[in-house]
């Protein structure tokens, strides 16, 4: 109470930092005039100025000087040109791609600049506020990496931003999965870079492998700007990148042991279980040969599990190998056949060499191509699908997203989501998190949850939702937390007759496609949490048919229903941001159940 009355008065952090670029913003608006009388000519010529004028305000920089030193130089420098650059990508961006920057975006691009995270609303255009830091970061000649969660999006936002850098004489590239090294270190030399935290991640390590100084495709870590900063920087801080080699281990000790394992007797335990246990002294795996946790995703084995796996594998005793390799491959093998879920956790497809087990984002939903688990875990997951496990594989180089990012001199963020995380952020990474105001209000309808006793129950009201929504025209996102639970309620629906497309990581080929047409009149989707970062669904869909935009506006709006809540709560709010875009309107429900994973692992015995 005190603090809103405080915040009333003085106003908001976030407010109150927002104030202090107000003087910027308004220079740029009384430049804007004289930038739209420029010839197109001109704008090239405007930049190769401007960067002489960085490079003469950060002539002070010695090799001497600490990190902090050289970057509070090269930031005066920055800052002393930041309007008229600003001003001249605002109107490069009109006459390039259409699209002028509100004074709310260019808010927004000035909390980049300054090294903080942009708190801003789905289809509050966060890819165009990025142009503004980005260009004149770029003018420093020390290359700018923009950072995004997968190759899509990565190309999607070159190819759509790729023209408002080229207008102002600026060279702008994208790296994909696949790209070679020539071109990727082409791409690293140009002025702009967008890439994924996976791709940069392991080209650094790669980089930091290679003998001759030539053979590396990276540049200085100069400035980013990190695109859903909360997925890459909070839930994915700590997720090791790890380049690794083939150890000499044979992998026939996989396939006898997953053989071996459908002979064991599994308890699972709850959390409130293994509390009680604690106190009341009982043994869970009493009668049992392993125990399962499934919230701290754990397998044990017990003493008569050891027992039993003696005389199953024809082993005397399987501590007798020192390094505890037969007890921890079992233990994966556990893991892998009860932790692990098919259409889950991973899916499995065709590859060039036969079927392979390819790792899904958990906090994305997309598929990992070349990405495996560690410590056999993932060959103990091809044993479990019958596949020929490939060799165990030998760490050569790792690093965590946490310690490259803090690499940088600079870094900025943009999300729709930090506020949450905010504490963290401060903490680890010494960014501040800044909410930008929207450019017209939010008319969002969220609808408080609804709980039934069981599944049966919960997906029924589901199901008659949607077909009530479908009769009146209103299109319908319906987000699922897995690929299974995707298609069984493509199921469902298909038995009521009623149309949709389906959006997973098994065709996400045709994402973009599914997206645009995500907002059209009657159209129902069905998505895992692809659906959730950067894409905006318009209504009446793409390209945007009036006639069908106001039939939707009409009809309320994109309604978004969430079938099962995350572990994250960011995430839910992700899936619930994609509607209400620019002040359009729409609605949002979370249905659940008593025996949803999250209500069984977290929930106590009384509910």
């Amino acid at each position: 109470m005190i603090e809103k009355m405080v915040y009333a008065v003085i106003g908001t952090p976030s407010e109150r930092r927002l104030k202090e670029f107000k003087p910027h913003l308004e220079r740029i608006n009384a430049l804007e005039a004289e930038v739209k009388a420029l010839p197109d000519a001109d704008f090239p010529r405007r930049t190769a100025e401007l960067k002489e004028r960085v490079k003469a305000g950060s002539a002070g920089i010695r090799p001497d000087m600490t990190a902090e030193e050289k970057r509070k130089i090269r930031s005066a420098a920055l800052d002393a040109v930041l309007p008229e650059a600003f001003a001249l990508v605002r109107e490069a961006a009109r006459r390039s791609i259409g699209l002028r920057h509100f004074d709310v975006q260019l808010l927004g691009g000035m909390v980049l600049n300054s090294g903080s995270i942009a708190e801003m609303r789905t289809g509050e255009g966060k890819t165009l506020v990025a142009t503004a830091p980005v260009y004149l970061n770029a003018l420093s000649g020390l290359g700018v990496h923009v950072v995004t969660v997968n190759d899509y999006l990565a190309k999607r936002d070159a190819e759509w931003m790729g023209p408002v850098y080229r207008f102002l004489g600026l060279t702008v590239a994208s790296i994909q999965h696949d790209l070679p090294n020539e071109e990727r270190r082409a791409a690293y030399a140009c002025d702009i870079t967008y890439i994924t935290n996976n791709e940069i991640g392991f080209d650094y390590l790669r980089d930091n492998m290679v003998v001759r100084a030539e053979d590396r495709v990276m540049g200085a870590l100069h400035y980013a700007v990190v695109d859903e900063v909360d997925s890459i920087l909070v839930d994915e801080a700590r997720t090791p990148l790890i380049i690794s080699g083939p150890a000499e281990e044979s992998t026939d000790r996989y396939v006898i042991i997953d053989r071996m394992i459908g002979h064991l007797k599994i308890r699972f335990i709850t959390e409130e279980e293994e509390i009680q246990a604690k106190y009341s002294g009982e043994d869970l795996g009493k009668g049992y040969d392993a125990v399962v946790d499934e919230k701290n995703h754990n397998a044990v084995l017990t003493d008569d599990g050891i027992a039993k796996s003696e005389k199953l594998l024809g082993i005397e005793n399987l501590y007798d190998d020192l390094s505890g390799a037969w007890v921890h491959h079992i233990t994966q093998a556990l893991r892998a056949h009860h932790l692990y879920k098919r259409d889950v956790e991973y899916v499995v497809k065709q590859g060039e060499s036969g079927p392979e087990v390819v790792i899904v984002d958990e906090f994305t939903g997309r598929l990992m191509p070349g990405r495996r688990w560690s410590e056999g875990l993932h060959q103990a997951v091809e044993a479990k699908e019958g596949i020929v496990p490939r060799e165990e594989n030998q760490t050569l180089a790792t690093i965590t997203f946490q310690n490259f990012f803090k690499m940088y001199e600079k870094l900025g963020g943009m999300t729709g989501t930090a506020m949450t995380e905010a504490d963290e952020f401060a903490e680890i990474y010494k960014l501040g998190v800044v909410e930008i105001p929207t450019n017209r209000v939010n008319s969002r309808l969220d609808n408080p949850d609804i709980v039934y006793l069981n599944q049966r129950a919960k997906w029924k009201a589901i199901v008659a939702d949607i077909d009530q929504n479908w009769r009146r025209s209103r299109p319908v996102l319906v987000g699922t937390r897995s690929i299974e639970k995707s298609e069984q309620v493509a199921a469902m629906l298909r038995e009521k007759g009623i149309p949709h497309q389906v959006l997973n990581a098994k065709y996400h080929e045709m994402e973009a496609s599914i997206i645009a047409q995500a907002g059209k009149k009657g159209t129902v989707t069905i998505a895992t949490n692809m659906a959730g970062r950067g894409t905006d669904i318009v209504l009446g869909g793409t390209p945007n048919d009036a006639e069908d935009a106001k039939a939707v506006v009409a009809a309320g709006g994109l309604y978004v229903m969430g079938t099962e809540r995350h572990d994250a709560r960011r995430i839910d709010n992700q899936l619930r941001g994609r509607c209400g875009r620019q002040g359009d309107p729409g609605e949002t429900r979370f249905y659940l159940a008593l025996d949803d994973e999250l209500m069984r692992l977290f929930g106590s015995e009384r509910i």
